[in-house]
């Protein structure tokens, strides 16, 4: 049996007792307890004369299947079906589990297709500001997108690493997962951040299927990134106070095959929207625009 329990009525409007600061509440009805059928395959519940499918009751069996109970305290047991345990890095007998609503559905419902936008160059070159645009342009075209900041990462997720080369290799490797789920829910992610060396970039792009991941390279000289300087980095670099910056004391390797190429020089510099537009356009036409 189960016990269905009918809210009390929202009742909207003046009253005598409201006016007057007495607010009555309205008796709560007791419960109505409705059979419940042992066999959870897809039965109909009468509730209130109403007829629900309980279909949301099947899913049960699947969880049981993919989750492996502990044995006195040792090696997990594998699952019912006695197939599907993984080792995956330090992780040990686990197992995939595969939800009904899967990416497909979710951009069906969001009228686009998820995909990580990874805009890479050096500190000074417009990185942040690119993606600012590029979402704000999106938004207005009525498209969800996320930006995950290298800098604003590293307030949260990533507040444990340093700029040494290996910490700056897990801070890629995280936001690449990150924007990875980003891209499964659906979202077209901008992801901001120097992200130095190729081969980080590439794993990141392995981790994504053929075409997801859309490398903007920011190319823009070293000089005029420098003469730019907005957090005084550079200043801070060339003074001795900050070792292993990029382009300074530690080198930044530019991608070789960019999806997308943003020139700049010193004579030469598009605004912001003008970028943001020329990103958008190589969406449009890869059809990320639509599911």
């Amino acid at each position: 049996m189960v016990a269905v329990r009918a809210a009390p009525p929202l009742i909207c409007g003046a009253s005598p007792d409201f006016e007057s600061g007495k607010l009555m509440s309205p008796p709560i009805p007791k419960p109505v307890f409705v059979p419940f059928p042992a066999n959870g395959s897809g039965s109909n519940l009468g509730l209130n004369g109403c007829s629900v499918r309980s279909s949301s009751l099947g899913p049960f069996k699947a969880v049981e299947e993919s989750t492996a109970s502990l044995e006195n305290g040792r090696t997990p047991a594998a699952p019912v079906n006695g197939k599907g345990l993984h080792q995956i890095g330090k992780s040990t007998n686990i197992l995939w589990h595969r939800c009904p609503v899967e990416k497909v559905d979710r951009q069906e419902l969001l009228q686009q297709k998820g995909c990580v936008i990874w805009i890479t160059g050096l500190s000074g070159s417009g990185k942040s500001t690119l993606a600012c645009a590029l979402s704000r342009g999106l938004h207005s075209r009525g498209n969800l997108t996320y930006i995950l900041d290298g800098d604003n990462v590293r307030h949260g997720i990533n507040n444990d690493l340093s700029f040494k080369a290996e910490d700056r290799a897990e801070n890629i490797r995280r936001i690449g997962e990150v924007a990875k789920l980003f891209a499964d829910a659906g979202i077209i992610c901008i992801a901001s951040l120097i992200s130095p060396y190729r081969k980080d970039r590439d794993a990141c792009r392995a981790l994504l299927p053929e075409g997801d991941f859309i490398e903007v390279f920011m190319d823009v000289p070293l000089q005029v990134c420098e003469a730019r300087d907005p957090k005084g980095l550079y200043k801070l670099a060339r003074a001795g106070k900050i070792k292993g910056f990029t382009g300074i004391d530690d080198p930044y390797e530019p991608p070789l095959n960019c999806e997308v190429l943003i020139r700049q020089r010193k004579d030469e510099c598009a605004s912001p929207t003008e970028m943001a537009e020329t990103v958008i356009s190589y969406l449009e036409e890869k059809g990320y625009l639509q599911a």
